[in-house]
C-alpha cells in the first residue's frame, strides 16, 4: 500500500472550532459521519450551539 502525504489527505471543517482537521485511520469507516475534531469539540457541542462569545 502506497502512503499518502499528509498534505494529501481529506480535509474538513470542525462545526464547534471552525478549525481544519485531516482523515484520520482510526476514522476511516465513518469519515463521512465524523463533524468534530476532537473529543473536547463533541462534548462542547450543546454549549457552543448557537452560541456566540462574548467580547470583554
Amino acid at each position: 500500500m502506497k502512503q499518502q502525504k499528509k498534505a494529501d489527505l481529506p480535509q474538513k471543517t470542525c462545526v464547534v472550532c471552525k478549525r481544519p482537521f485531516s482523515w484520520r485511520k482510526k476514522w476511516a469507516k465513518v469519515w463521512d459521519d465524523v463533524k468534530y475534531c476532537s473529543d473536547r469539540c463533541r462534548m462542547q457541542k450543546n454549549q457552543h450551539h448557537g452560541q456566540q462569545e462574548s467580547v470583554r
